[in-house]
């Protein structure tokens, strides 16, 4: 099962670094990880989507509150949450087929952000899901790459996963 964990850490060098080796060291599966300033220029939130059982994400937790750059954890799996990728898919469009992709992205509200003879690229903001739909559309087309940014993740709410630990 795919568990959603939201960290705030110390915005200092080597800290994802940790991070990720502390889950791999355990041998579970990092699916994404996603990681960016927050409005706290000595803060940064990491989205983390790690692959284990579900008896096994509080040990995950646990082990991850315990490095020493680590503010918060927070589990947003079963929470209420709002939670986006974004893509930027290549794909080919000789001029017979770029209407029919353009008509694919408009179905789903992609935008085109780069065309030239042989091909388009394609940005997409959306769930996993829906990610992996407009994937399986342009398949026929031709995709020549795809680069994603793996899960972010707010929880719904007036509340922010904010910590007094740094002043």
């Amino acid at each position: 099962m795919k568990h959603i964990l939201a960290l705030l850490v110390v915005n200092r060098p080597k800290v994802l670094s940790h991070i990720s080796g502390l889950i791999s060291r355990r041998a579970y599966n990092i699916d994404s990880i996603a990681a960016g300033p927050t409005e706290d220029p000595k803060i940064t939130r990491i989205t983390l989507v790690v692959e284990c059982e579900p008896e096994e994400i509080e040990q995950v937790e646990n082990q991850i509150a315990k490095l020493v750059d680590v503010i918060k954890v927070t589990n947003l799996t079963q929470e209420k949450c709002v939670a986006r990728e974004l893509a930027l898919i290549k794909v080919r469009a000789s001029s017979e087929k770029r209407s029919d992709i353009v008509d694919i992205c408009n179905i789903f509200r992609a935008k085109i952000v780069d065309v030239t003879r042989e091909a388009m690229i394609v940005e997409l903001t959306g769930e996993s899901d829906k990610i992996e739909a407009l994937f399986d559309v342009l398949k026929e087309h031709g995709i020549v790459e795809i680069v994603r940014t793996g899960t972010i993740s707010l929880s719904r709410g007036p509340e922010a996963a904010k910590s007094s630990q740094l002043g």
